[in-house]
């Protein structure tokens, strides 16, 4: 395979591509499902100069047998596949229930074990206001309650992560895999389960707060406000904003009590971030790669003053306050990658009645993640094989264009293309996809060192100090973002579609 060319300035603008691989690759029996024929479409990737693949690594496959039963043996198979096909790796620790988002094709539950200790304790699960219960992650309320066996479920979390280095040493030390992505809720995303569709979710529906009741008891105590009650006038998963007292024109959510709420919510989940974070970069220290997390796209209703289905996924963000920025300071302490989605989205693809805005949103969020000095990924919400979409995914990965005479000011540090499968590989899409993969390498041959067109991998170092809430929260004031020209290195024919 041929190495990169000698010119270092156009090498600078280098994005490296990876593809999801699909999600029952290891099934929910643990066997690695049909080896020969994914080593083909493995030969067919690395090809195509994709730089690497991105699986999840399923908590419920691996430890479903009983507490620290862990069995890697299947994804061992698949880690020394992609080695042996020299593509690179990102791993994501799979928290979260398979089944039940958006594209999930299989089920796989956490481990039943776990599920188990909802019979006593069934506050181990989200809960909406009606008392049903989400199964799909435990809820960031028991992540210090020592109800699994005398653990906490960050200290399962942990362990688990633990685990893997330990049995993943040799592909750790030979530098396959170049990111950790922590699965911090549903889909694996830093949220709450707002929009479940498996209990009557659809698109564009506002979503519904998830309790944490007692935890929120707590808090209006300590405020001097033990009256005050979670939110019962936001609504039904499947409302609009106007239909609900809280998120129509003045209504709750400008209120003292609703901004009390919105910060609460908002900002457990970045301690739920921060405690999981620290304990990964434990478990990974001095290994050559990158934390990452995931952030949800969520970009219907952003142009509605309330930005409500933000709010209830717990992104408290509003026109006049920045809800992303905060989550990347926290990042900082760890030095972790943000990786957002629906990157290949256009504004004139939406539905108009759901004042759905994925550019701007996109626009917000990386410029959020580049103000704060960290780095920023992106993949794609949902499967595209066209030339359209293709040039969003290629303007937000730079959106200043290629710079002929070095690094772009801004660009991220990764792409990943969401899935693997016998459509993208059909011909006509295959083509494109390849075109694609060249234009997010400007050009250039494929460059397997990251240090020659971004930055080196360093053995990773302790996280920094705890980050207080108020400095994190001194980030919620709104910036401009950075500008994203409307026409940047794209495919010709469809440049003027995305102006």
């Amino acid at each position: 395979m041929a190495l990169a060319s000698t010119n270092d300035a156009l090498l600078a603008n280098y994005v490296p591509v990876y593809v999801m691989l699909p999600l029952g690759v290891v099934n929910a029996e643990n066997v690695f499902d049909d080896p020969d024929g994914l080593r083909e479409q493995l030969k067919q990737l690395r090809a195509a100069n994709v730089d690497g693949v991105m699986v999840d690594v399923w908590w419920g496959i691996i430890e479903t047998k009983g507490p620290k039963c862990y069995e890697w043996s299947a994804y061992r198979e698949l880690f020394k596949m992609v080695q042996e096909e020299g593509l690179k790796l990102q791993a994501i620790m799979s928290f979260h229930q398979c089944g039940g988002n958006v594209g999930d094709a299989v089920y796989i539950p956490i481990p039943q074990w776990v599920r188990d200790v909802a019979a006593a304790n069934p506050d181990i699960f989200y809960t909406n206001r009606s008392g049903t219960r989400n199964p799909e992650y435990l809820s960031l309320g028991v992540d210090n309650e020592p109800l699994f066996g005398g653990r906490t479920a960050v200290e399962l979390y942990s362990d688990f992560m633990k685990s893997f280095r330990e049995n993943m040493a040799d592909f750790l030390h030979a530098c396959l895999i170049r990111d950790i992505e922590v699965g911090l809720g549903p889909a694996g995303e830093l949220r709450y389960p707002s929009y479940p569709q498996v209990q009557g979710w659809n698109f564009p529906g506002i979503g519904e707060f998830q309790y944490v009741t007692a935890d929120f008891r707590q808090a209006v105590a300590e405020a001097g406000h033990p009256d005050w009650k979670l939110p019962d006038d936001a609504g039904e998963y499947n409302d609009t904003p106007e239909k609900t007292k809280f998120f129509a024109e003045n209504g709750t959510y400008l209120t003292e009590k609703g901004k009390f709420f919105l910060t609460w919510y908002s900002n457990k989940l970045l301690k739920h971030a921060d405690q999981i974070l620290d304990r990964a970069n434990q478990a990974f220290l001095g290994c050559k790669l990158k934390l990452a997390i995931k952030v949800s796209g969520v970009h219907w209703w952003y142009k509605d003053d309330s930005h409500a289905a933000e709010l209830t996924a717990g992104y408290y963000n509003l026109k006049v306050r920045d809800g992303y920025r905060t989550i990347a300071r926290q990042l900082t302490r760890h030095d972790a990658v943000l990786n957002f989605t629906c990157v290949e989205m256009r504004d004139s693809e939406q539905p108009e009645e759901a004042k759905s805005r994925p550019e701007e949103l996109v626009q917000q969020v990386l410029s959020a993640a580049w103000r704060e000095g960290i780095e920023v990924a992106c993949e794609n919400a949902l499967n595209r094989y066209d030339t359209a979409a293709y040039n969003v995914m290629l303007r937000n990965a730079r959106p200043n264009g290629i710079n002929p005479n070095g690094p772009p000011k801004v660009r991220i540090s990764a792409l990943t293309y969401l899935r693997l499968s016998d459509v993208q590989l059909e011909s006509e899409n295959w083509a494109i996809f390849k075109l694609f993969v060249k234009k997010m390498h400007a050009d250039q041959d494929y460059c397997p060192d990251s240090q020659n067109f971004f930055k080196p991998i360093t053995p990773m170092k302790r996280s920094k100090p705890e980050i207080p809430i108020e400095k994190i929260l001194e980030a919620t004031e709104p910036l401009e973002p950075y500008p994203f020209d409307p026409v940047t290195d794209m495919f010709s024919d469809e440049a003027s579609e995305t102006s």
